[in-house]
């Protein structure tokens, strides 16, 4: 019996690809922005927390806040002085490596650098981060363990055993020093017993000004190459509004 023409194989896995239509509508909503508020500011962000960011977007409603990919807001703004949307945006554009945002509001300079500098928040440090002081566990029961927490406790490295049904540190427990580049399983021992040593905060790296076309810097921002920092943007970064 010869095959009908119908009976045909779709893979349901298949999705349209939409990466052109998202990026072009960034780049004309960047623009669009250009034209409305007076004020763009470049944040550069330490100790990136999507929580914590929540909360920068909240606070700033009354304005727009963009994180996407770099090379994208650049090609938005202008990377060189001949393909700029606006005079010395192509300025503004050098500044948008790492992780940063763009912030397009209203409000003066004053009051977006007051907010800024008081706005800084504790929180737990994940591996890769540096300790900022040193950390030992003294000897004794962990009452505010569970029984059932022994097995990981000690698969982290911790010296502990269960006396009487309770969780005990055998001996005092180095868990880090000062400068130390922390590994996963520090990383763990430190929020497990609650002690927060990054710190989420965000930097003004640059302004520009809509009525006058001026361009300021107000720090450089770190020391990756520009190459570096367009391949992490590709990979990790993505749009917040």
């Amino acid at each position: 019996m010869p095959k009908s023409k119908r009976d045909k194989k779709v893979s349901l896995t298949k999705t349209a690809k939409k990466g052109l239509q998202v990026k072009q509508s960034l780049i004309e909503e960047l623009r669009k922005c250009v034209d409305t508020y007076k004020y763009l500011f470049v944040l550069s962000v330490e100790n990136m927390r999507n929580n914590k960011l929540k909360d920068v977007r909240n606070a700033w409603k009354h304005s727009r806040l963009f994180f996407g990919k770099n090379k994208v807001m650049t090609v938005a703004l202008g990377k060189d002085q001949c393909d700029e949307y606006k005079d010395n945006l192509h300025q503004l554009c050098k500044c948008l490596k790492g992780e940063v945002g763009i912030l397009f509001t209203n409000r003066t300079e004053k009051e977006v650098k007051e907010w800024f500098d008081e706005f800084k928040e504790t929180d737990f440090a994940r591996a890769g981060n540096k300790a900022t002081y040193g950390v030992v566990l003294d000897e004794g029961p962990l009452e505010q363990f569970t029984h059932s927490m022994e097995p990981q406790l000690r698969q982290l490295g911790l010296p502990t055993a269960l006396k009487k049904g309770v969780v005990t540190l055998l001996s005092d427990h180095e868990v880090c020093k000062e400068g130390d580049t922390l590994t996963p399983e520090q990383a763990r021992i430190l929020k497990l017993f609650g002690y927060q040593m990054a710190e989420f905060k965000v930097t003004i790296k640059s302004m520009w000004e809509a009525e006058t076309g001026e361009f300021q810097r107000f720090s450089e921002g770190d020391e990756k190459s520009e190459d570096a920092m367009d391949d992490e943007d590709d990979d990790n970064e993505e749009e917040a509004e």
